[in-house]
């Protein structure tokens, strides 16, 4: 599938200027599809076909895996979002008195609260990094022996920063700290690649590039970390004889399911298991080679109208995401009146953030450069 032909997935209000797939993105018409059939046959015949509701679940672990670049599911669990997987990590470790925690500073939310909550709770500290130049080699520099866990966005929110997760990685590894990312802002953007990051912890949501719907993500442990966390939560689906009911004991399962407690998310799943499908099918080398030629059209086009890029432009360092500004007009103004012309958009970090996907039509970006142009004319 070519980016063109899969713009024909996404029927999207023609008046429409969708930029803001970092946000919350438009579901491909195999996923609305997949969605309705799968309430309508609920609705008429409810659980007879329950084995293949079973399948579409182990479908979507095996997507998600590919998405991950794991070998296998054994580490794939399926979430409600972000921040439960990650919930999962900080609840799950047993934390010591004087251990430390490492995060980039400005980090979203999701990778920031849930380990200042827990530093509060605990006799943990919580340490925020500025970037600089060499964010990695920042980041490196304030792990030490207290150091039990670095947690970092893939990709910020709010510049579009890709971090060399790799590099990361190793030097987790030689210093024995455990290492957590949220993959919001890749996985299903760029390629990613759990096991060569040398990550333990991975999480991200399925309702940004994944295309899916909202309240159903991906958690991701590396099977010789599985036993590290601590289970908080219980229930008939987390159990390796999940179905045996009346079983007097039980154990928890084997793989990752053991986080996860009860019913799962079938609609969601069914739609996800659709959008991730288009994914795989399109190729994540071909989805980040047209996401970026969108993203470099939209950064050139800006530029011409007097624009300030906020967001790196070194193919090592850029993303999907891109920040802009202008001097002459207030970054809130404008994503507001971007936002009435009925262009997609968000107010992150210094102004104004474009999050094209890979099968954004040109001429889609070329309407939002000419809105963007008569705003700024209008200001003269």
């Amino acid at each position: 599938m070519t980016p063109e032909s899969a713009a024909d997935e996404f029927p999207l209000d023609p008046a429409l200027c969708h930029l803001n797939h970092a946000g919350v993105a438009p579901w491909p018409r195999r996923a609305v599809q997949a969605a309705c059939d799968f309430a309508t046959e609920n609705m008429r015949q409810g659980s007879l076909d329950y084995p293949r509701w079973l399948r579409a679940e182990q479908d979507l672990r095996e997507n998600l895996g590919q998405l991950l670049g794991v070998a296998d599911t054994e580490g794939v669990a399926l979430v409600p979002s972000t921040s439960a997987g990650l919930s999962l990590v900080a609840h799950g470790l047993s934390w010591q008195a004087g251990d430390e925690i490492v995060i980039p500073a400005g980090e979203f939310p999701s990778n920031r609260i849930v380990w200042d909550a827990l530093a509060t709770r605990h006799d943990v500290r919580l340490v925020e990094v500025a970037p600089g130049r060499d964010p990695e080699a920042s980041l490196i520099a304030a792990m030490n022996r207290r150091t039990r866990l670095l947690s970092v966005s893939a990709i910020d929110y709010a510049t579009g920063l890709r971090l060399d997760l790799e590099r990361l990685g190793q030097a987790c590894r030689q210093r024995e700290i455990l290492f957590c990312v949220d993959a919001i802002q890749q996985l299903g953007a760029l390629p990613f690649d759990a096991e060569a990051c040398q990550a333990d912890f991975v999480a991200a949501d399925g309702h940004k590039w994944l295309l899916g719907p909202e309240g159903l993500g991906v958690f991701w442990c590396h099977p010789k970390r599985l036993d590290l966390l601590q289970l908080n939560q219980h229930g008939w689906h987390m159990v390796e004889q999940m179905g045996h009911f009346e079983a007097p004991d039980w154990t928890p399962a084997r793989s990752a399911r053991r986080f996860e407690p009860g019913s799962p998310n079938m609609t969601g799943i069914h739609a996800l298991r659709a959008s991730t499908g288009l994914l795989l099918e399109t190729g994540m080398t071909e989805v980040a080679a047209a996401l970026r030629s969108r993203r470099q059209y939209l950064e050139a086009g800006l530029e011409q109208l007097g624009m300030a890029i906020h967001s790196p432009r070194d193919t090592a360092r850029d993303s999907g995401i891109l920040v802009f500004s202008h001097p002459r007009i207030d970054a809130t103004d404008l994503y507001s009146r971007l936002m009435d012309a009925r262009v997609l958009c968000a107010r992150r970090g210094r102004g104004v953030r474009f999050s094209p996907h890979f099968y954004t039509p040109f001429d889609t970006l070329d309407r939002a450069l000419e809105h963007v142009g008569e705003i700024l004319a209008s200001t003269d």
